[in-house]
């Protein structure tokens, strides 16, 4: 099972980076997820990791307050 992050969109594309920063272009229509979510590869078909998007969503909130001081 491989991990990805939704960078963006582009046209009918979504670019994925992967965990060691090289990005893919998959088309839209087969990725669910918005930009900034963590998706897996599983059986062919990329699926939302709603678990690992929230945790990493903390993360990146714990990060922001710890460097604006709040």
């Amino acid at each position: 099972m491989e991990k990805y992050i939704v960078d963006r969109f582009e046209g009918e594309y979504a670019v994925l980076e992967k965990e060691d920063g090289t990005t893919i272009d998959v088309l839209k229509e087969l990725v669910s997820g918005a930009e900034g979510d963590v998706v897996v590869l599983k059986d062919g078909e990329y699926y939302a990791d709603e678990e690992q998007t929230l945790a990493r969503r903390r993360m990146i909130e714990e990060k922001m307050r710890k460097l604006f001081g709040e």
